[in-house]
């Protein structure tokens, strides 16, 4: 779905607020996963103000996280207290943080494994200007992994060590929402959405099927055949 740059925050917090309430709905219980960036940073600011999202059911997730303190700028986990968690008039089920400050990287990952439920029930999800998403990096050997759910990576971008949700996680979401902003992210895209199946070199191409969120300067590289 394509919109204007100033009403991309408003539907990703609206899609993400219907998908938790019907999951709720359905089976008594929902989870979030959610993904950091400026844009669902104020998606996030919107679903806090929100009334009707039964939070008390709600487990949150987090896809990727940088090894860093849960207080350091980088952190994840900090814009998602900052922008959502600290708005919330009732307390969620759970908030799961990734533990990606430990030493042993390994550990915190395994320790992550072990809290997920078998499918996330609404992911959230960005693009790379290089066409990574979570922190599933171009030629990144987390994309060959079968059997383990969240990795340990070493991605180009500073801070480079980082904890990730898996391919295996990404395909067995129940809802998977990517959101792209901007024209630098048209490129990415393109390639995601259009171009040959290769994903090695664009692993946003995992989430090809999802729901795509994106305004008009990101979509700008893709056929007519989008709207």
């Amino acid at each position: 779905m394509r919109v204007g740059s100033g009403g991309l925050a408003e539907l990703l917090a609206r899609e993400i607020g219907a998908a938790l309430k019907l999951s709720v709905q359905e089976r008594g219980s929902a989870s979030l996963a959610l993904a950091g960036g400026t844009t669902p940073r104020a998606a996030y600011e919107i679903l806090g103000r929100e009334a009707d999202v039964p939070w008390p059911q709600i487990s949150i997730f987090f896809g990727d996280e940088r090894c860093v303190d849960p207080d350091d700028p980088d952190s994840n986990y900090r814009m998602a207290r900052e922008a959502l968690l600290s708005r919330l008039s009732a307390s969620p089920k759970s908030v799961e943080r990734m533990r990606a400050e430990l030493v042993d990287r390994e550990a915190a990952a395994r320790a992550y494994e072990a809290v997920l439920p078998e499918a996330i029930d609404v992911l959230v999800l960005g693009v790379g200007e290089d066409g990574h998403t979570a922190s599933l990096f171009p030629n990144s050997p987390a994309l060959g992994e079968r059997d383990r759910t969240v990795v340990p990576v070493v991605g180009p971008k500073p801070p480079p060590n980082r904890l990730t949700f898996t391919p295996k996680v990404l395909n067995a979401a129940r809802l998977v929402l990517v959101v792209a902003a901007g024209a630098g992210k048209a490129d990415a895209v393109a390639r995601a959405l259009e171009a040959p199946l290769d994903i090695a070199a664009c692993p946003s191409q995992l989430v090809r099927d999802a729901v795509w969120l994106m305004d008009h300067a990101a979509a700008g590289g893709l056929s007519g055949a989008w709207s």
